[in-house]
């Protein structure tokens, strides 16, 4: 942390918080004016635990899981259901470096109970419920998609 710059810190921000308030500004402003909608930001593990190096992201995801609550209570009477997805370790092109073969990866499977990082096809399922009906009556809810992380204390 002592070493990120403010420029990268910055970034971060106005990536991962401000990006998703502009768009949850953009396509709210037509969900209101219909009296209907469904929103699902994307939050992290980072939003509920500290991780290692990454306190930018950690901030911004912790703030995209307060700012998804907020919404929740001023859209609700809009007819509007916003929610966050809050995905466990997935593996991805951007971070198997960091995950594959590395004591950070081998920490990270330790934490989760189900031994393994997700799979992206693993978080559609609890996209369309949040996007159906059957979720009508779910709104500032962080769905984890985690295999257990956020549950877990000790493994072995």
């Amino acid at each position: 942390m002592i070493e990120k710059s403010k420029n990268d810190w910055n970034r971060i921000l106005e990536t991962n918080l401000t990006g998703t308030l502009r768009a949850c500004q953009v396509f709210g402003r037509h969900m209101i004016e219909r009296g209907y909608g469904r929103i699902i930001n994307v939050a992290s593990l980072a939003s509920f635990l500290a991780m290692f190096e990454v306190a930018a992201y950690s901030a911004s995801k912790a703030a995209v899981a307060s700012l998804t609550k907020s919404l929740a209570v001023e859209w609700a009477p809009y007819g509007i259901c916003v929610n966050a997805l809050v995905p466990g370790v997935f593996r991805t092109d951007l971070n198997s470096a960091l995950l594959d073969g590395t004591s950070r990866g081998q920490e990270l499977l330790l934490r989760t109970p189900m031994r393994r990082f997700g799979e992206s096809n693993e978080l559609v399922g609890a996209t369309v419920f949040l996007a159906s009906e059957s979720a009508s009556f779910v709104t500032g809810h962080l769905l984890a998609v985690d295999g257990g992380f956020l549950a877990s204390g000790v493994n072995q």
